[in-house]
């Protein structure tokens, strides 16, 4: 099987790369490519940056160029629910863009026009979902499997924060996961989000992101090694 696995920030992806021993660096139009294998599976890691744009980006070329069985995107993100804290797990169910609005044309916030998009949300691959969840708590690590929340807004605002949890049903926000999730849904390809909660996404956000942005991106990197590793 081919996996690609995508992370916004250099220290998330650090730890897959290690893993992955000597991969080859590969460039692909303006994003870098690590390629090698992990377990019996070829993979090919990038980091996209940080934002939609070229988290899109990255899982098109990705995608067009490895042609992936899977996609993967890994990282942090911030909490929008009681049931995950900090250093825990949220993996997709579903993913949306909280900042997609064409309400005033009369459609519901976030709906997109996607292959198999329910209005906001954009299906992730349940089977993925329900492993990564089952060996993130096998790992030690709290997992909760729901819709995430993507925009191009690093949110610490608390009425902002509740707003696209109760729009959304979401129980994470983060800044590229929809963005990934929205591309592979146009090419057919399943992809699974796994995120690592490294802050409140209130008025403590800029302080809780630096402090535990690192632990917290390597946790979601050990839960989707081994991932890797068991898929067949």
């Amino acid at each position: 099987m081919k996996i690609a696995v995508i992370a916004a920030l250099k220290a998330e992806a650090d730890l897959i790369k290690q893993a992955m021993g000597e991969p080859l660096e590969e460039k692909v139009g303006p994003v870098s490519f690590s390629v090698g294998k992990l377990g019996e599976n070829d993979v090919v890691c990038a980091v996209c940056g940080v934002g939609k744009v070229w988290a899109a980006i990255c899982a098109q070329a990705a995608i067009l160029h490895y042609a992936p069985d899977v996609v993967i995107n890994t990282g942090v993100a911030g909490t929008l629910s009681d049931s995950l804290s900090i250093g825990d797990v949220a993996v997709s169910s579903s993913v949306c863009h909280h900042d997609f609005d064409t309400t005033a044309l009369g459609d519901a916030p976030g709906a997109v026009t996607v292959p198999g998009a329910d209005g906001a949300l954009i299906p992730a691959d349940v089977k993925a979902a329900e492993k990564i969840a089952r060996i993130a708590e096998d790992e030690g690590v709290h997992a909760v499997i729901g819709t995430i929340a993507s925009g191009d807004q690093f949110i610490s605002e608390a009425a902002k924060k509740e707003w696209i949890a109760s729009t959304f049903g979401a129980i994470a926000c983060e800044m590229e996961g929809a963005s990934i999730g929205h591309v592979c849904a146009a090419n057919g390809v399943p992809f699974c989000v796994v995120r690592a909660i490294s802050d409140s996404a209130d008025g403590g956000a800029p302080d809780d992101f630096p402090s535990f942005v690192r632990s917290s991106a390597e946790a979601s990197s050990r839960v989707v090694i081994r991932f890797i590793k068991e898929t067949k």
